[in-house]
């Protein structure tokens, strides 16, 4: 045993279960925290410029890798309310991060002392624990808990809240013999799973649905190859997305109101029977249920015991952590294949694989200002397979959710069910962080931009290049068009003249903000497209900075004012407010991606 201040204790814990970095802000309640990281060395630390940040840095860590957990800190008072945002969408994901705060001294908790507020009250609806501790001797074992919760059944986030004289209290602790706690996931029965493939293998049209749960897992392989046991097509939640190659023949395109294809809808709707693992049933991916559901019946596995049957009840239910029940599934389907027990799904997989060469959007147009499904076109056509896209909410990512393709598990990292407007400059850190030798792609509209921008000062301090592709229509694009459900355009438009452009830049000066001036600003490097054909050597430009300035870089495109993006409310009505593909020249960002 020996003898270290509580916060020591706790930074040999973080290091015990793989913590090497840290992201946060300092503070005077969060500083005994700072000197211990900084006595017992090991963790890194990544300065944010807003807690906010830290914490989807910390998201874009943990959702880079399988095993990682992101850690941010801050201090007592504000910087615990700013990190709700983030503890919101990493609950909403189920993504562990951990979030660490200081806090007033215990004797003044009651007396509404300076920056004193009851954060474990605040963030306990959006965490899976949220704690102040209150004795020194419990602070490791606190840490140590918050990784068991983190890690068992759905994971998510945990906040810990330190009054800064419990941090500063020496105990006795042994972080030699230290070890976490076993990790608890509840597994699928052999018997639930010859049932649930009995069911799979009675139905003439059946589908897979790949949600989040199956990359948190760290079970796409074992997802792709069930399918390609069974021959059943599959089809990707947003969370999902990159579970099996878009390039796959089983893949059946991604199914919604939004960020799906029209021939994954069109499959969807086609299916008699669909077997969902480690999803939700969002509703932005149902739609309407009752067109959803109609002829059709559903086999739901999940971790969590009270999503089955959350949304609608399907007609049967596995609680299971995806990675166990799909090598039940693996082991299952590959004897009953070798017996002949498994129907021949080969003409079902090419009707679904003709809707997919056939059913496209058009992407390729020549106007200027530019329409923004050129801009995807180009994207697919310059990043390769490897390239991990960082996107949160707005009508860049529907559209980026439609055009551009994934092939692997951790390389579409969006937040998806609480999509908080600037998540994607402090994630795209978070995941460059994670991986060093990674090409980072990040998609914004201008508006998600401007929210978090700061954050780009720290990809500038410590070295963090990724590629910013910014589409600025100056409009918050996603709410315009959903206010013509209310005949108006109120409150959206982002445009003004901006006085510093010269003369000569007038029409660019009625767009607003110089996002390419305030890039270089924070140490960063910018471009500016304005005609489609010059977007390519843009981003080769990009790239080049990146590797000479290790810095991130901002591709500004500038888009037509107006585009209303495909969608709807029910599957079957999405409305195509833009004419459709007719051949492969149409949509070559599809075509010659996908064949």
């Amino acid at each position: 045993m020996a003898k270290m201040t509580a916060a020591e204790a706790a930074i040999h814990v973080l290091k015990k279960e793989g913590v090497d970095v840290t992201f946060g802000v300092p503070g005077a309640a969060i500083n005994p925290f700072y000197a211990a990281m900084r006595k017992v060395g090991g963790v890194d630390h990544v300065l944010a410029r807003h807690v906010e940040g830290a914490s989807h840095m910390a998201e874009g860590y943990t959702r880079t890798k399988a095993g990682n957990i992101g850690v941010c800190l801050g201090t007592s008072g504000p910087a615990g309310t700013d990190m709700i945002t983030g503890l919101y969408s990493a609950t909403a994901d189920s993504i562990p991060i951990l979030c660490v705060t200081g806090q007033a001294p215990t004797g003044k908790l009651h007396k509404e002392d300076f920056q004193a507020v009851d954060i474990q009250a605040i963030a306990g609806p959006v965490t899976k624990w949220a704690i102040t501790v209150l004795e020194p001797a419990q602070v490791p074992r606190a840490f140590q808990q918050a990784f068991h919760l983190m890690r068992s059944a759905r994971p998510g986030p945990v906040l810990i809240d330190l009054p800064i004289n419990v941090q500063m209290t020496e105990i006795e602790f042994d972080p030699d013999t230290y070890a976490p706690l076993p990790v608890y996931k509840p597994a699928a029965t052999r018997a639930q799973v010859e049932k649930a493939l009995t069911m799979l293998n009675e139905a003439d049209k059946p589908l897979l649905v790949s949600g989040g749960g199956v990359i948190n897992a760290d079970a796409s392989d074992l997802l792709t190859e069930f399918a390609e046991i069974t021959g059943v097509p599959v089809i990707p939640t947003l969370m999902g997305w990159g579970t099996i190659p878009d390039d796959h023949k089983l893949m059946a395109g991604m199914v919604g109101l939004q960020t799906s294809h029209r021939y994954g809808n069109a499959t969807l709707l086609a299916s008699d029977f669909v077997l969902g693992i480690g999803n939700r049933w969002a509703n932005r991916h149902t739609g309407d249920l009752a067109s959803y559901t109609e002829g059709r019946k559903f086999v739901h596995v999940d971790i969590e015991p009270t999503q089955i049957g959350r949304i609608f009840c399907p007609d049967y239910g596995i609680v299971s952590d995806a990675k166990a029940a799909l090598e039940l599934f693996v082991d299952v389907a590959r004897q009953w294949k070798n017996a002949g027990k498994l129907k021949d799904r080969s003409n079902w997989a090419e009707e679904c694989q003709e809707r997919k060469r056939t059913m496209l959007r058009k992407t390729h147009f020549d106007n200027v200002p530019i329409k923004p499904q050129r801009v995807y076109e180009e994207m697919v056509k310059f990043f390769g397979k490897d390239t991990r896209y960082v996107t949160t909410i707005g009508l860049s990512q529907i559209a980026g959710g439609q055009f551009l393709h994934v092939y692997k598990p951790r390389h579409w990292i969006n937040a998806g069910q609480a999509g908080p407007l600037g998540w994607t400059i402090p994630a795209a850190i978070g995941v460059r962080r994670a991986d060093p030798d990674a090409k980072v792609v990040a998609l914004t509209g201008d508006y998600d931009f401007q929210f978090m921008m700061e954050e780009l000062a720290v990809g500038a301090q410590f070295k963090l290049p990724f590629l910013h592709v910014l589409v600025n229509n100056s409009y918050l694009g996603l709410i315009r068009q959903s206010q013509r459900g209310f005949d108006m355009d109120y409150c959206v438009q982002l445009s003004f003249k901006n006085i510093n452009y010269t003369d000569e830049e007038a029409e660019l000066a009625e767009y607003g903000v110089d996002h390419v001036s305030v890039v270089e600003g924070l140490g960063c490097k910018a471009l500016r497209v304005t005609e489609p054909d010059k977007i390519p050597a843009a981003f080769e430009q990009a790239e080049q900075l990146m590797k000479e300035h290790q810095v991130p870089v901002v591709v500004e495109i500038i888009l037509e004012r107006v585009t209303n993006i495909s969608m709807g409310t029910d599957l079957s009505g999405v409305t195509e407010f833009e004419e459709l593909a007719e051949n492969a020249e149409d949509a070559p960002s599809s075509i010659a991606a996908l064949t």
